[in-house]
Parts: structure tokens; sequence; C-alpha cells
């Protein structure tokens, strides 16, 4: 995806199961005769199965018990009737031996002990995928400072739009410091190209994969993070650690349950007055607007999905709030607006929030003032996820 200069956000991404919905559901309606509805009463289950995985992992149990243990997963009805079926088509007893959960293969693999590792019948092929994909994950947060450089980098049919990145401001450091073969680069959320990110920063994780060196002190980071800072102006990082894999994960959910501050330099064609500035300070979710209710007293907006972004995302119109905004009259066309908006709103959204996008978010600044507006520059002054924990830099 980053190759081919496309990003993504959780709602583009279709989960496997769906996929597969939307092949076999044609195939089992054209089988049948019958029209196929994936929300009716009559379900079928599919099991998928990999025997040649399943059997990498039969020397676990001997060296890892209690964990192996606690991670079989009994087989479902669904597969105990199938397997009761196959007996009595076949005359005689069918086992459905339980499967063992991923995560459980994962701890038991954390804690192995290399020399009973070594020791096992797993294969040569297998070794090698597993030191293969060795990583050690880093997590920390970034400002950007510039209006001019995008998150990853910015490519489009083949062609480098902007010659660097904060990913690769970042990544050319470390990989150099680990050794590593290559990186995965993660973060709570993305700020457009000409979006500044400001504050505290916004929190990422940089997973280095196959790192020949992973033994750094607090000392070492300290210094790690001084040569990043000092080799560009566009960027800066901070609370540069060493984390455990599960971190990222906490990264995420912050990321769905936390909310974001913005700033956005706004201009509008009509004069404004000291009346309108109050107007938009005075706003929550009043019954003038004909939205569903908001319980919190928060702005619920109705957004299609933006026009500039329709090439790459599918069409859907998605609810977002906001929580908060103040606004702050600069002359009589400019004023600075400060939003504190759900976790997820991206920066692409507060702009059609601003502009409207030719009626397709609404309510909008324009809508609300009765006059054009339109966005000058947009900073994201806070992501409030408490995650990495702050160090003494």
């Amino acid at each position: 995806m980053r190759n081919l200069g496309l990003t993504l956000e959780k709602d583009d991404i279709v989960q496997l199961k769906e996929a597969y919905k939307w092949i076999i559901h044609p195939q089992l309606s054209e089988e049948l005769g019958v029209p196929a509805d994936g929300k009716g009463l009559f379900e079928v289950s599919v099991v998928f199965a990999h025997p040649e995985t399943d059997e990498e992992c039969h020397f676990l149990p001997a060296c890892q018990k209690d964990i192996i243990k606690l991670g079989m997963q009994q087989p479902s009805w669904e597969e105990v009737e199938g397997s009761l079926s196959e007996e009595k088509a076949l005359g005689g007893p069918s086992e459905s031996p339980p499967r063992t959960k991923r995560m459980a293969v994962i701890k038991a693999l954390e804690k192995i002990k290399e020399e009973d590792f070594l020791k096992s019948e797993c294969k040569k092929e297998t070794l090698f995928e597993i030191g293969k994909y060795d990583t050690n994950p880093e997590h920390r947060r970034y400002n950007k400072y510039s209006r001019n450089l995008p998150q990853t980098p910015w490519i489009i049919d083949g062609e480098r739009k902007l010659e660097s990145s904060v990913e690769e401001l970042i990544s050319e450091h470390l990989m150099a410091e680990f050794k590593a073969d290559s990186f995965n680069f993660s973060s709570s959320g993305r700020e457009d190209v000409d979006v500044r990110t400001l504050g505290n920063g916004r929190p990422f994780a940089m997973e280095l994969v196959n790192p020949r060196r992973i033994h750094f002190t607090a000392e070492d980071m300290k210094r790690l993070q001084q040569a990043i800072n000092s080799s560009s102006d566009k960027i800066q990082v901070r609370d540069l650690q060493l984390v455990t894999r599960e971190a990222i994960g906490r990264m995420k959910e912050g990321e769905e349950e936390k909310t974001k501050t913005y700033s956005a330099l706004i201009w509008t064609d009509k004069a404004i007055q000291r009346e309108d500035i109050e107007f938009l300070d005075g706003i929550k979710c009043p019954s003038r607007f004909p939205f569903p209710p908001c319980p919190r007293q928060e702005l619920q907006l109705e957004q299609k999905t933006p026009l500039r972004v329709l090439h790459r995302r599918p069409l859907a119109v998605r609810c977002r709030r906001i929580h908060a905004m103040s606004a702050q009259l600069l002359d009589p066309h400019h004023f600075r607006l400060r939003l504190t908006t759900q976790a997820g709103t991206i920066s692409s959204y507060i702009k059609e929030f601003v502009h409207g996008d030719f009626g397709r978010t609404k309510p909008n600044i324009g809508s609300l003032l009765n006059r054009t507006a339109d966005i000058l520059e947009l900073d994201v002054e806070s992501v409030d996820v408490d995650w990495p924990p702050t160090l003494d830099n």
C-alpha cells in the first residue's frame, strides 16, 4: 500500500470474512437456485484448516503445557455435528481435535527456552522464518512542523511527489542503529501533508524487522533521539523508548477512544461580526439542526466521503462528532477556530467541516454562518492518547 502511495482508514479495510461472503454468496445462489441474503436467519459455518501450520506447533505442549492447555479451543457444535455425520457415513469414529489459539502459540514461543526450541522437530524453514521476523518495537511521539511533508512516502502512479516523509526522516536513523532488515510504521491516526502536528505530538510505533542489535540503554535511546531531532527542522521526536508488542495494541485502542484537538485559520467572503463568533462558541447540538440528537450535547455531522479522496475510499455517509469548539476573531474576514473532536476524525474531515465540500458535510461552518468559508491553515494541537509513558528527556 505504501509503494502505491495509498492510505486507508479502519473503515476502509474489508475483513477477510466479508470478502469471502462476497465471493461465495453468488456461487451458492447459482448452485441452489435461490437468492442469497447475508442477513438471513439461516447460518452456515465454514472452518478453514491448514495442517502444515498445525504440525509446526505440535512440539509446544511438551515445553509449555500450561499455556497451550489454556489456549486449547474446543470444536464448535457445528464441527461436532459434522464429525458425527462423517463418522456415520464412514462407519467408524471421527476425531475432531481441539485447535490451539494463535495467542497461546505466541505466548508459548515467547517463554520457551532457546535450547528447548532447538531440540524440537520444528522444520528448518520454520526456524528461518521465526528468526527472520524477530522484531523490536519502538514507541514514541513525533511533531511535524512542515506544511509540505507527508507522514509516509507520497507516491502516485509510481511517481514520487515529495522528496521525504516523517516515516523516512525517522526510520533512516533507527535502521542504521538497530541494523534491521526493514521496518513497519504505524501511528495513532495521521495528518494531511499540509497539516502540522504540534503540542505533545502524535504517538507512533516503528517495528524493526530482524534487528542485529537489540540492547540499548536509556542513554543510548536519548542519544538516538537527539540524532533524529538534529538531522531535520521538519520533525522532532520525543519519549523515544523500547516497548513490548502489546503496547502497539494499546496505542490503537487509544486511537479509537480518545479525542483530538485542532486549530484552524478560516476565511469568509462576507465580513463577520462578534455576534457570529459568539454564535459558534455557543453551539451544542440543539433541535434547530435536523440531525439525530447527541446525548452528550455534541455537534453531530453527517459527512459523505470527501470528493478529494473518493477515488481511493468507498462512498459512505459517516457520522462525526465535535465535542467542543471556540472561535477567536482576527479581522473582519478571518478567525481562528479551535475544535475538540472524536477519535478517528482525521484532518481531511475537519477541512470539509469548514467549507462544506459542496454540501456533502452537514452542517458546516459556511452553512452555520450563512456565507462562504474556507480553511487556510490547520494544525493538530493534541492527540489525547495516554501512551507512551512520558520520559524525562
